[in-house]
């Protein structure tokens, strides 16, 4: 299958930039933003039972060592299975890079509309700003302007999109890129080892993967009324998330509540996606979660997902499939399950249940 084919898995249409009408000084959110059916976004930070619940926090340092490295191990594991999300500190990417990054990224989205409309989606496409899932006129958006691009592998990339980005950002996204999918598999070799996979199962599916960057949370007048980010799991294999400014937002759903992550100073925040929850043949869970916005201030965050090779087929490993643990999930082509995921609406884990097997729906009645 040629580059172009893979890239061209489906398309969004074309909605208005939040960056820009929240410029215009509104009072008022447009109709078509209001969400009165979400749950209430925020949290009464007086709430014991939340503020007492923390994500668990790996540290990276302790898995590659050899002293502590089982007891860290059981430790990603744990946050794994339990949460499908997890903080990791002391990730080894360097900081002078994250934060040149942070600062180049944010100037991005200040830059001025006429240059920004260079990079808008186009026709049958979600690349570029934009918003994807948007299949109508009446459906309802997120408040949010998005920047969604492929930047590995390099033959995958858009030539309207990442080469004409400015220099500087470009080659600070060269580094940046290797360095998260070297982390991403780094990480993913740990999560086979944790649930004893084969090696080369998780390997081969991952290696020359493809990796893409997105996500940006204007303020709102009437922040109670809207969602940044509709509750959702991650279609992906890994997502590992950097934030970028000291804004808050991001929500998971634990035992029936939304519990907000605080990040800490200088971690990634790594979360299960989709794919992984079938490679791993439900051992580990994608969970859903969302973002929240404020009337303060912007919140900017940089999501790089990290997915297998869209040339590639994908379904539970090989080696996790017994008679006693069967597929929970069906085969399909990597690009298909993309082109399948972009012809429907977000909505929490509903296209995973799609490719659930009858052994899956049978233990979920």
């Amino acid at each position: 299958m040629d580059a172009q084919k893979l890239t061209s898995l489906g398309g969004s249409l074309p909605v208005p930039c939040v960056q820009e009408l929240v410029k215009t000084t509104l009072t008022t959110v447009p109709p078509r933003y209001l969400r009165p059916e979400q749950d209430p976004p925020f949290l009464s930070d007086s709430s014991t039972t939340c503020s007492s619940i923390h994500v668990p926090v790996i540290d990276f340092n302790c898995l590659v060592s050899g002293d502590s490295m089982d007891s860290e191990l059981d430790k990603l594991h744990y946050a794994c299975k339990e949460w499908g999300f997890f903080q990791l500190t002391n990730h080894g990417v360097i900081s002078t890079l994250v934060e040149k990054v942070k600062v180049e990224v944010q100037e991005f989205f200040n830059l001025p509309m006429e240059e920004k409309k260079k990079f808008w989606q186009q026709p049958e496409d979600i690349q570029g700003f934009g918003q994807a899932f948007v299949l109508s006129e009446e459906q309802k958006l997120d408040w949010a302007d998005k920047f969604y691009m492929i930047t590995l592998p390099t033959h995958l990339r858009k030539p309207h999109l990442f080469s004409k980005l400015p220099v500087s950002l470009r080659e600070t996204l060269e580094v940046y890129a290797v360095e998260l999918r070297n982390l991403a598999m780094t990480i993913l070799g740990f999560l086979a080892k944790a649930l004893k996979m084969e090696a080369s199962d998780m390997k081969e599916l991952f290696e020359e993967g493809h990796q893409a960057m997105r996500n940006y949370y204007p303020p709102c007048p009437q922040p109670d009324q809207v969602i940044g980010l509709t509750p959702h799991s991650d279609s992906v294999g890994l997502t590992i998330l950097l934030q970028v400014n000291e804004m808050d937002g991001l929500q998971i759903r634990k035992d029936g509540m939304w519990i907000p992550i605080k990040p800490l100073p200088g971690a990634f925040i790594v979360n299960i996606g989709d794919i992984l929850e079938i490679v791993t043949n439900g051992a580990y869970r994608s969970i859903e979660h969302r973002a929240t916005v404020n009337s303060i201030k912007e919140r900017l965050s940089i999501a790089t997902i990290y997915s297998p090779k869209l040339n590639g087929d994908m379904g539970p490993a090989p080696s996790l499939v017994t008679p006693d643990s069967p597929a929970l999930f069906k085969r399909i082509g990597v690009a298909d399950y993309f082109k399948g995921l972009l012809s429907r609406e977000l909505r929490g884990k509903s296209y995973l249940e799609v490719l659930q097997t009858g052994t899956a729906e049978a233990q979920n009645n």
